[in-house]
């Protein structure tokens, strides 16, 4: 049965094709090429992947991620569908669909937000309790640098604190909207803001994420 980060890949493989190269992404400076050697070196390359948590390797990340853009675009995009080698632990299912759901899903979202004819895009309950489940594990890693305190809410009222912190802002959101903000895409966000104005506006443009 296809998991959700299969199915997150596949998807993300296609709008990086139907893209092209040089389009635009969220990820502040990546077109679709840069995004997708960024994906491929984070399976491929896990002597490399670690600098993107350790300045340390940062340059051999930077090395790897400049290797496989100079690469043919399709051969990117293939390497994507195909996924990790068999020796990786990406290849075991449930390492993907713990590290790669929220991973796929964000960066899916990244190549449709930033184009202009996109539309707002319904997940299934399944897939939206999946993202939940794992953003209610994550809150407070990506919301350990807010500079003010950060609940996140479904429109059901089930919450998760992200920060703790007085002022607080509550963000509301469909579970996906929440996951895309938590993950530093916040203008991109489909989500209601409640706090004091200036809190809002600080909490809108803080580096968010892991």
């Amino acid at each position: 049965m296809s998991t959700h980060a299969k199915r997150e890949r596949l998807l993300l493989a296609d709008l990086l094709e139907a893209a092209g190269p040089q389009a635009p992404t969220l990820c502040a400076g990546w077109t679709c090429r840069e995004l997708a050697a960024h994906v491929v070196v984070r399976e491929r390359r896990p002597d490399a992947a670690g600098g993107l948590l350790l300045n340390v390797l940062k340059d051999r990340l930077d090395r790897a991620m400049a290797e496989y853009a100079a690469k043919p675009y399709e051969e990117l995009i293939q390497l994507i569908r195909t996924g990790p080698p068999k020796l990786s632990l990406y290849a075991l299912k449930q390492v993907d669909e713990a590290a790669n759901a929220v991973e796929f899903y964000v960066h899916a979202e990244d190549v449709r937000r930033a184009q202009p004819d996109w539309s707002p895009r319904e997940l299934d309950p399944v897939f939206s309790d999946a993202l939940w489940s794992r953003l209610e594990k994550l809150a407070r890693l990506t919301g350990r640098r807010s500079p003010v305190g950060l609940v996140l809410r479904r429109p059901d009222g089930r919450t998760a604190v992200a920060h703790k912190g007085v002022p607080v802002v509550t963000v509301t959101g469909e579970p996906g909207e929440l996951t895309l903000f938590c993950f530093g895409r916040q203008s991109a966000a489909s989500v209601d803001l409640e706090g004091e104005k200036e809190a809002v506006s600080r909490l809108t443009v803080a580096q968010l994420g892991i």
